[in-house]
């Protein structure tokens, strides 16, 4: 669980006056969030889904008298007791214990709540928005949601999943990733254009399908979608959104980077001759690569230079060069669950704009649980060591009589947002290179397979009937 907030913070504070602490929050009615650390800047990371985890021996265990027989915390015992997950540290288990705290209260108060689907699911939304003019609703929740934050891989993601996972199958809940958020937003206020007040009605069908959102790495650096966000919020907030305790996972451990490795797809090398290619074609096996259109929201296309079994072919410029975001690279692994990136280089000043895409890319991969097979100039870290934060800048050693200004390196990018966000990259990286989640895709893809014969085959059914 993790993630979140905006670059310009001002033009967004506004919007969540109802925040009970002084922290940056963005939670929809019951909302769990996520958020890296370093309040300071309004820029947050994000976290995983580990399916190991190895912990000290001296990490807390959760005692059954304390919570009840249903919820995370049961379910996480019950995942350590099956082998699926090892200890948390303390400070997972006390974000446990809060995370059980909101689960029951939210059982206890599912009608005040509103947490069922409403009786009238046919209105629309411009219907419901008039609604809500002529008979307005308390914006009172009697339960207090969760805010979380903390560094990356310390499980934010994981622990809300948990959560989520948990929560009866026909309460109004979503849980969603930032980007998918606000593509969202985007598509509906699209809908409603020419409405006195579209980001009312778009507020009003949010809450309406769900009252409990679930919000993974919620990441605004863009001045426009602060704007949006300042107005949808203070919507939410009048439709029963409520404040959010606010809750740090204090812990140090990356979970991430204690996992398998440098097992996967990750080749460092200079050169990109055939290589790429090569392991490209071992697999998608029989199939042969062609270039293909990829469709994505909105009507637009994106051309892929070849593509075949589900798997797709880059090079570095055609995906991070061009004007591409977040849209365009969730539309890509909607059609294809693994990407070959040939030529990642090392980032600096004179491609900084590349590298945001890259994060960006690496963000919604990830998010999305897809493949990636890559050729980069070096490891994770040395791709980002010349993107600095303002802080880490200062700390650069004065030039003396040895160090002048001819020993500066002037491909140092001083960047705060690509700063925090590459701690975050490179932890994805190393997870998505490690057994462990190159099995998960693996067994990801073979359920959408088997799934698809099955639909295939009730459709035949259908037929012959």
């Amino acid at each position: 669980m993790r993630r979140a907030l905006v670059k310009s913070s001002g033009l967004i504070h506004s919007a969540f006056r109802h925040c009970e602490a002084r922290r940056p929050l963005l939670n929809a009615t019951l909302m769990l969030c996520e958020v890296k650390n370093n309040i300071d800047t309004c820029k947050y990371g994000h976290s995983s889904y580990i399916f190991s985890r190895t912990i000290s021996a001296d990490a807390a265990k959760v005692n059954y008298e304390e919570v009840k027989r249903t919820g995370p915390l049961v379910e996480y015992e019950r995942r350590i007791s099956a082998g699926e997950l090892e200890d948390g540290d303390n400070c997972q288990i006390g974000t446990l214990r809060e995370i059980q705290r909101l689960y029951d209260e939210l059982n206890s108060s599912v009608h005040a709540c509103h947490l069922d689907h409403y009786s009238d699911p046919g209105k629309t939304g411009r219907s419901r928005w008039l609604w809500s003019r002529l008979m307005p609703q308390s914006s009172v929740s009697p339960v207090k949601g969760l805010y979380l934050y903390g560094g990356v891989g310390t499980g934010k993601t994981m622990l809300m999943d948990l959560f989520f996972d948990q929560l009866p199958c026909t309460w109004r809940k979503k849980r969603i990733h930032f980007h998918d958020f606000m593509l969202n937003v985007h598509s509906r206020l699209q809908k409603h254009k020419g409405v006195a007040d579209p980001l009312e009605v778009v507020a009003g069908e949010i809450s309406h399908e769900s009252i409990l959102l679930c919000l993974d790495e919620f990441m605004v650096n863009d001045v426009a979608d602060a704007l949006i966000l300042n107005r949808l919020f203070k919507h939410l907030f009048s439709n029963g959104t409520e404040r959010c305790m606010v809750h740090e996972i204090g812990s140090s451990v990356d979970y991430r980077r204690r996992t398998s490795a440098e097992e996967g797809f990750y080749f460092i090398q200079n050169s990109t001759s055939g290589f790429l290619m090569q392991r490209f074609n071992e697999l998608i096996g029989q199939h042969t690569a062609r270039p293909q259109e990829a469709k994505l929201v909105m009507g637009r296309t994106l051309q892929v230079p070849l593509g075949a079994n589900g798997c797709a072919y880059f090079p570095f410029e055609e995906l991070c060069d061009k004007p591409l975001g977040a849209a365009d690279y969730f539309g890509l692994c909607k059609n294809f669950h693994t990407l070959a990136l040939d030529g990642v280089p090392i980032f600096g000043l004179h491609n900084r704009t590349a590298a945001y895409r890259f994060v960006t890319l690496v963000d919604v991969m990830y998010e999305n649980k897809a493949r990636l097979l890559c050729t980069a100039e070096g490891t994770p870290f040395d791709l980002f060591e010349r993107i600095v934060t303002v802080a880490d800048a200062h700390n650069v050693a004065p030039r003396t009589s040895s160090r002048s200004r001819k020993n500066d390196d002037f491909d140092l990018c001083v960047d705060n947002e690509l700063g925090f966000a590459k701690d975050r990259t490179i932890s994805r990286l190393t997870e998505m290179n490690s057994k462990e989640y190159l099995e998960h895709h693996s067994e990801m893809i073979a359920n959408k397979l088997l799934q698809g014969r099955k639909d295939e085959d009730n459709n035949e059914n259908v037929m012959h009937a």
